[in-house]
């Protein structure tokens, strides 16, 4: 599912996000959203999220 709508996330869903030290190499980190970042309902880049583990990225995909 796509990570750019704001309305796709909530707090407990298992997504994959991109770093800002891993957006050149596009490398994901897979987790389980803690709370979102990101107030707008949308962004080009994806929603800022953190997880669980206190890693800070953009969702570039949900996983269900």
């Amino acid at each position: 599912m796509d990570g750019t709508k704001r309305s796709n996330i909530k707090p407990g869903d298992k997504v994959k996000v991109v770093q800002k030290q891993d957006q050149r190499s596009g490398k994901l980190t897979e987790g389980v959203v803690s709370r979102l970042l990101t107030k707008s309902p949308t962004h080009p880049h994806g929603i800022k999220v953190m997880l669980e583990d206190k890693v800070v990225g953009r969702v570039k995909e949900v996983i269900k």
